[in-house]
């Protein structure tokens, strides 16, 4: 006799640990309010959860979906990614300044020869 009528809980997070084989850790953060004094504080989780391929990386967001116990601690998989973390501008601008020295040398080169065929 199998429950069927259960509902599945799926909640949203962010990859903070990848070290692991097949396993990331999730962080879930929620909002909460506090009864007497009405103030919003933040309270956060953080769930295992079986990554079989390895494709989740840290500051992924991603949504994870409770399962039957994998092991000890991992009772979630991961189900999709939702987005990236937003990289700084700094790591931005670092990464087109190297792919730019990369393709600087062969490209003045080809300027180069074509200035000196043109004459």
């Amino acid at each position: 006799m199998e429950n069927t009528d259960k509902k599945i809980r799926r909640l949203r997070g962010t990859v903070v640990s990848d070290k692991m084989s097949k396993t990331v850790v999730v962080d879930v953060t929620r909002l909460t309010i506090n009864s007497k004094y009405k103030k919003y504080y933040k309270l956060s989780n953080r769930f295992k959860a079986h990554d079989e391929n390895g494709e989740y990386k840290v500051g992924d967001k991603v949504l994870i979906e409770e399962t039957k116990p994998m092991s000890k601690e991992k009772r979630w998989k991961v189900i999709e990614k939702i987005g990236t973390a937003g990289k700084s501008v700094s790591e931005e601008v670092a990464e087109l300044m190297e792919e730019e020295a990369e393709e600087t040398p062969e490209a003045v080169e080809s300027e180069n020869e074509e200035e000196k065929d043109s004459k």
